[in-house]
């Protein structure tokens, strides 16, 4: 096995680059350390399927009550409790299913990717602790179409899986039968969105579906109730069935509990993947920690950084203390989204910056509604203008105007002590059906407001047009 000590004492190895391994409580990657730890055999020896076991003792609604219990948080953005989520599928409508959203698209985020390539078999556990708990017949995985170790491992682990009794009919001699099918997109962020994902199972474009009236839980997958789950939310519950809920709402706050992969990238000494103690940790620590990132690359100042994902409002270095919390998060202006943060240092050049995120969501939006597919195509080629020096000010003003067609009112932002503004708490209100529109603007929209003097500098200011009023007179008066 390869692996070193680095000087901090925390142990990294070859084979999962980008993943540090600490002496903090871990519910999710307690496996890492092993080379072979996608394997059948590895997962057994290390208490594998045992969650499964001890679930099957019990009744459905006793494992559902300790999910409820343990408030396991959503891991795929929205941070919804798992167990309440199930709650919603309507009484005696069969059958209902579980799908696995594994289509890890946001950018900056890649500690699903990991958590599917590395113990494939502890989520396909996870799945079927959930499908018995809230009595669901079949699950899919939908794993990110350019994603093939992930898609390889998992394949294999179903079939290793399979052999062994742990998936198909009477699982470990019970009456509980449950299949698994592994499916994978052909690269379309929007998938992400439940029912975008729903769509594109069915074989359709993947596009949101509109709601209300239908959520997935009433009306999903072939029209029958569905549960949406993403990877890291089920990879929580072995931990959960074998120890209790108790053990669990142990690690971390009472409304944040357990613990959270975080996926940290930029301009840091360390970037990485890092399973954090959930609520109580702060950005300082995961950014500035010996154990974590260990600072800002070359000796420079922190200039800016995103808490949750490309989708994300931005945060400055006066939200540092913040702990990763939610509701402090959401009250401070943003939000921890998919737990990826990336950070920009002082040499960050910040339109640049914000290009880069509002083309990519531009680019990835279905089409299905007008101010996401014609905004963020506006958003992305007025600010290439004004990247290449040929902008004005007035282009700056149409920007927060298009921005308005896609987040009416008070878009959310951090506060700023050094230009005097105060928070807007998210979430904002959106004219689309899902986030891909107001994803393309909360980039440009930080970047406008935290860093003004910086588009500031890029743009030619115009003097403002003189309109000559004309009356229009009809008939005789003409």
């Amino acid at each position: 096995m390869s692996h070193h000590t680095n000087s901090q004492g925390a142990e990294t190895h070859d084979y999962i680059a980008g993943f540090y391994i600490g002496d903090r409580p871990k519910v999710v990657t307690s496996r890492f350390e092993y080379e072979d730890s996608h394997t059948l055999e590895r997962f057994l020896a290390t208490d594998g399927y045992e969650g499964l076991k001890k679930c099957l003792t019990m009744s459905p609604q006793e494992m559902h009550d300790e999910v409820r219990n343990s408030t396991v948080l959503g891991r795929g953005g929205a941070g919804f409790p798992a167990g309440v989520k199930w709650g919603f599928t309507p009484q005696g409508v069969w059958p209902r299913y579980l799908v696995v959203n594994g289509d890890e698209s946001e950018p900056g985020t890649y500690k699903d990717r990991l958590l599917m390539e590395r113990d494939p078999h502890q989520l396909i556990e996870g799945c079927l602790i959930a499908c018995y708990a809230a009595g669901l017949s079949q699950c899919f995985l939908y794993v990110r179409g350019e994603m093939a170790v992930a898609q390889e491992r998992i394949a294999a682990a179903l079939n290793d899986a399979y052999a062994a009794g742990y998936i198909g009919k009477n699982i470990l001699g019970t009456d509980f039968s449950v299949d698994i099918v592994l499916h994978w997109g052909a690269g379309a962020y929007v998938v992400g969105e439940e029912t975008a994902l729903i769509e594109s199972l069915e074989g359709e474009r993947g596009m949101p579906r509109l709601k209300p009236p239908f959520f997935p839980a009433a009306v999903g997958l072939y029209g029958k109730p569905t549960i949406v789950n993403n990877v890291e939310t089920l990879a929580n519950l072995p931990f959960v069935a074998i120890n209790g809920s108790a053990a669990y709402t142990a690690i971390g706050t009472p409304t944040s509990p357990g613990t959270r992969m975080v996926a940290v990238s930029g301009h840091v000494k360390r970037p990485g993947v890092y399973e954090i103690v959930n609520g109580s940790t702060t950005f300082r620590d995961i950014i500035y920690g010996d154990e974590f990132s260990q600072g800002i690359r070359d000796g420079n100042d922190i200039k800016a950084f995103v808490p949750g994902g490309g989708s994300a409002p931005w945060f400055v270095e006066d939200q540092l203390d913040i702990p990763f919390e939610g509701k402090e998060a959401s009250a401070a202006g943003s939000m921890l989204g998919s737990g990826a943060i990336m950070v920009m240092d002082s040499t960050t050049d910040i339109p640049a910056a914000a290009y880069t995120l509002t083309k990519f969501y531009a680019h990835e939006s279905c089409g299905k509604c007008t101010p996401c597919r014609e905004g963020g195509t506006w958003l992305m080629r007025m600010l290439e203008r004004v990247i290449a020096g040929h902008g004005t000010d007035a282009d700056l003003d149409q920007m927060r105007e298009v921005g308005q067609t896609i987040c009416p009112g008070d878009m959310p932002h951090a506060s700023s002590e050094r230009l005097g503004l105060e928070a807007v708490p998210f979430p904002y209100k959106m004219t689309t059906i899902c986030f891909v529109g107001p994803s393309a603007w909360a980039p440009l929209h930080s970047a406008l407001t935290l860093f003004p003097e910086e588009f500031e500098a890029r743009v030619t200011k115009v003097p403002k047009r003189v309109s000559i009023p004309v009356t229009a007179l009809s008939g005789a008066d003409a």
